[in-house]
């Protein structure tokens, strides 16, 4: 990876490493749906004002609209929905735990669809080791019992894991041809007005937010989580392939842990540090540009 695409990674994961917090305390007082609403709402806002900035011209094809309408559909509105739903029932470490499971998924779906982002040991290795480090991370406090209180808020996060990584492949398979800026765009554009309609119906009447901290989570949420993170995923994918970018999720939950580490004090576990070990190494495993000895050795071997 590029210096350029390291920073555009780990902002990535600054800023997403800080989403389940502010979606947990935004869901306390109003609906999954309303929540999402919201926050696609501020992203198109953002990303708007981006484009006229910028003076991007929109798509003129339809069958790039079809294809940011079913990202926006399985890689947005479904999959935020489902976390906001979710985390209604589990607690957020749960969360980020079963979304740690993306890069497992994005690893076998672009291993069947893209000729250039195949399986290979090392990432496998990687993203074992990744998720066995989120596991350790979060598991201070959690019990068997935390991910079996509710398997339907279990399995709402696994789901909208899966449809990342289904997402992810899309965007590099069917949408390498548009801009970050403008794939964000499109897709939360189309995903807002999906969700707004069924708001109307599942939510009805709908709850505005009162609270100033429920305003403030939907704005960080939609501009810096939506808008900005969104060119940012889009950028990556294209630059660096689905399954290396979707490595961030594993990089999340160690930005928030570092954050109460560094600044509010909290006392530096076994757990954490060896589930941060455990997760730099994967990231640098399948991020790095290197190649195993044993494999160079094994390569050079079977030369004549």
């Amino acid at each position: 990876m590029k210096p350029k695409d390291w920073f555009a990674f780990l902002l990535l994961a600054l800023i997403w490493g800080s989403s389940f917090m502010w979606i947990k305390l935004a869901v306390q007082e109003i609906g999954p749906f309303t929540l999402v609403g919201f926050r696609l709402l501020f992203g198109v806002l953002f990303l708007a004002i981006v484009i006229r900035a910028r003076h991007l011209a929109l798509p003129k094809d339809t069958r790039t609209w079809a294809m940011l309408g079913l990202l926006g559909l399985i890689n947005t509105a479904l999959p935020f929905v489902l976390i906001s739903w979710g985390e209604q029932h589990i607690d957020s470490a749960v969360a980020s735990i079963l979304n740690g499971s993306v890069p497992l998924f994005t690893l076998f779906i672009a291993h069947w669809l893209l000729k250039d982002d195949r399986m290979t040991m090392v990432r496998i290795m990687g993203a074992a080791v990744g998720f066995v480090g989120i596991v350790i991370l979060l598991s201070g406090g959690l019990s068997a019992a935390d991910f079996a209180k509710n398997l339907l808020g279990d399995f709402a996060v696994l789901a909208a894991a899966a449809l990342y990584g289904v997402g992810g492949v899309l965007v590099r398979l069917k949408l390498s041809h548009v801009s970050p800026t403008m794939g964000g765009f499109g897709s939360a554009l189309v995903a807002d007005g999906l969700v707004w309609t069924a708001a109307c119906f599942v939510e009805f009447p709908l709850t505005l937010p009162q609270q100033p901290i429920t305003w403030i989570s939907l704005i960080i949420l939609g501009f810096l989580g939506t808008g900005l993170a969104y060119q940012l995923y889009f950028y990556l994918i294209q630059s660096i392939g689905s399954t290396r970018a979707s490595m961030v999720t594993y990089v999340m939950p160690v930005v928030g842990l570092a954050l109460g580490i560094l600044f509010l004090r909290e006392p530096l576990t076994w757990q954490l540090a060896l589930g941060m070990v455990l997760i730099v190494s994967a990231v640098w495993l399948v991020n790095g540009n290197w190649r195993p000895a044993f494999l160079n050795a094994a390569r050079h071997s079977r030369q004549p």
